[in-house]
């Protein structure tokens, strides 16, 4: 029994927001900084009450349109978020109701930019059990509320977004190997340490960042766990067809191809259109690739991505 991936869908919201446009609203920075240090040149930003779960409701109407099935069809629903709508009840749950589906499971995972393939490693384990036929593992995140925009380290590199994919049992090869990672020591290079408490903000509510050190340890296990998911399958990264990575960084993701000894012209990269949208980035990628006919059935693709925790992780399969 496989989990296979049945459909794809992926929302960016609102008109994209470019480099120039963020020097305008005030941002000490400038596109030639952005674009050579990061490869982005523009992002999406939610505006007034949009949140996660109305971000997610659109790509899952997209994946679930290209699966061709209905939302009553689902059994699990799993929403990767750093940025819930509420503290309770969880992202899931409310896409569940705007959905209009009732009786599916339905969670939460915060890993971060980790996230979505830390929920697809759950959910392909609750198909494989056979305890469940039908999964809708969705990626969203309203990153711009948790920016200090006075902070260009920061505020430049994020988006919001959300990517979804329906994963459907079958005995045809669907995903062939998972793995995932986390090491807690390494907390502080990348987090928001603020609060709820008493009805005040305690700490600070904003993202953190060590860029040099994210960008270290990115690079290495972000090769590492791609290797560890090939060894599992018993191949080679040349047999992989296509490398759907974390778009955080055009120089991490370069930087993953050339130890891995892939091409570029073998890895989906979207970041330059959309920067950093967490746990939204690597299936609005692979949305992307998928609707312009680059990945096609029968191909193996990788999906990886790193975040804070630090988590880390992979899935590859066969589209």
């Amino acid at each position: 029994m496989y989990a296979r991936i049945t459909g794809v869908g992926g929302y960016l919201p609102g008109s994209p927001v470019s480099n120039d446009d963020l020097v305008r609203r005030g941002v000490a920075t400038s596109d030639e900084w952005i674009a050579t240090r990061t490869g982005i040149r523009a992002r999406h930003l939610a505006e007034g009450a949009c949140a996660s779960s109305d971000l997610a409701l659109e790509a899952s109407r997209r994946a679930l349109e290209a699966a061709g099935m209905a939302a009553s069809g689902l059994d699990l629903i799993i929403v990767a978020t750093t940025t819930p709508d509420f503290i309770f009840p969880s992202t899931a749950c409310l896409l569940q109701g705007k959905l209009g589906n009732a009786g599916a499971m339905a969670f939460d995972v915060q890993a971060v930019c980790g996230g979505f393939v830390y929920a697809l490693n759950v959910a392909e384990k609750f198909i494989r059990s056979g305890s469940h036929k039908t999964a809708l593992v969705v990626g969203a995140d309203v990153f711009s509320r948790i920016l200090d925009w006075r902070d260009r380290a920061t505020c430049v590199l994020f988006g919001d977004g959300a990517g979804a994919v329906v994963l459907t049992a079958s005995d045809a090869p669907g995903i062939i190997a998972t793995a995932a990672r986390a090491d807690g020591s390494r907390h502080g290079i990348l987090a928001v340490a603020g609060q709820v408490c008493g009805g005040q903000v305690c700490g600070d509510p904003f993202v953190r960042m060590d860029g040099q050190a994210v960008f270290k340890f990115a690079v290495r296990v972000m090769s590492e766990i791609a290797l560890e998911c090939c060894d599992a399958a018993g191949i080679s990264p040349s047999a992989i067809d296509w490398l759907v990575p974390h778009q955080a960084n055009i120089r991490i993701i370069e930087s993953t191809a050339k130890k891995l000894g892939l091409s570029m012209d073998k890895i989906v990269v979207t970041v330059d259109r959309h920067g950093n949208t967490s746990a939204a980035s690597i299936p609005l990628a692979l949305d992307a690739a998928v609707r312009d006919g680059r990945i096609r059935r029968g191909q193996k693709v990788m999906l990886e991505g790193v975040g804070a925790g630090v988590t880390w992780g992979a899935v590859l399969l066969q589209y």
